[in-house]
């Protein structure tokens, strides 16, 4: 079955992209680099409290209903959870699970150092039983995330994991998009020479890897305009996206939308930014304005902060506080704009 995804990429690809081709995709994988405080908040309790696993994939069913995001990504054992419930049952959601985590998303997990070192590949997604029974249930689409470290062990390391990965998932017919981070530690590089040290990697690391096995699109740290531009512009067939990083604040979130599609990404992966949001469904809706144009980043904030008090929901921050721009990437391309 065709979903909206497939619409879109083939829009993409064909060159007849417009902004209602801008891609949303909400990651809701955290418990597969965190645990317990994975699930983020629900803000209706009185005081708010941490939602259980099963509050969660309520959450994660919720969403999927609304039918505005384009992908939903989860572990594999919530894809069962969810599966089970038919949440996806006649839906043009598209389900995609983590198919690996690096080392370097470990940090959520309290009380671990495993930040502190340089990110290595981890993989436990098993992918046979994933499409097994696809598409009644499972799924065929899987995140693949890597990170440099200017290390060579690590690195060769690095990528011959990917390298294993692809041979698999090529035997299973499984479809995978490709996530490159900025590196875990610093490396000793500006902001700039970061966005050109991933763009390089990126490129090189898919250099030998034919048509058949390339991801569907890529995934990737904004890392301001001049980066963007940069790895969209040198490969036509090359879908990129941008991923959410941080929660930040409300104005955080649109103005990530807005910048990366104006610069040329196709698709933005958010995951804190919408888990730890008091109103995701409503998030959400405005976030698919700002990228159809309709909207700008600070009205959408004003709008937001009007679905709060309908819902009588306490926001966060003030209306002020949540209109700021936090991320020193974004105040920079926002400043230049204006």
């Amino acid at each position: 079955m065709l979903t909206r995804l497939d619409r879109k990429l083939a829009n993409i690809r064909a060159g007849n992209y417009k902004p209602t081709d801008f891609i949303i995709a909400d990651a809701k994988d955290s418990d597969v680099g965190a645990g317990v405080t994975a699930t983020g908040f629900d803000y209706s309790a009185r005081p708010p409290r941490r939602r259980s696993r099963q509050e969660f994939i309520a959450q994660i069913e919720a969403i999927i209903r609304q039918d505005i995001v384009d992908i939903m990504l989860v572990s594999q054992s919530n894809l069962e959870l969810l599966d089970e419930r038919a949440a996806f049952l006649g839906s043009e959601v598209k389900p995609a699970i983590r198919a690996n985590l690096e080392t370097m998303c470990w940090g959520a997990v309290r009380h671990g150092v495993y930040t502190q070192t340089p990110s290595i590949p981890f993989r436990d997604a098993n992918l046979a039983r994933l499409v097994a029974n696809y598409p009644t249930s499972g799924t065929n689409l899987g995140l693949y995330s890597v990170s440099f470290s200017n290390n060579i062990e690590l690195d060769i390391r690095t990528l011959n994991a990917f390298a294993e990965f692809r041979a698999e998932a090529a035997s299973h017919n499984f479809k995978y998009f490709y996530e490159v981070f900025n590196p875990s530690v610093d490396i000793g590089l500006s902001r700039e020479e970061i966005g050109e040290f991933v763009n390089d990697n990126i490129i090189k690391s898919l250099a030998s890897v034919p048509r058949a096995d390339r991801p569907l699109f890529l995934k990737t740290p904004y890392n301001g305009p001049k980066a963007l531009e940069e790895l969209v512009n040198f490969d036509s067939e090359l879908i990129v996206g941008v991923l959410g990083g941080g929660a930040g604040t409300t104005r955080d979130t649109f103005e990530l939308v807005a910048q990366s599609e104006r610069y040329g990404a196709r698709l933005a992966l958010f995951g804190r930014k919408i888990n730890l949001a008091e109103a995701p469904l409503q998030l959400i809706i405005l976030m698919r304005a700002v990228a159809d144009g309709e909207m700008g980043p600070e009205e959408a904030v004003r709008a937001y902060h009007g679905e709060l008090q309908k819902l009588g929901l306490a926001p966060n921050r003030s209306l002020a506080d949540d209109r700021a721009i936090t991320e020193d990437v974004l105040k920079v391309a926002a400043a230049k704009a204006a």
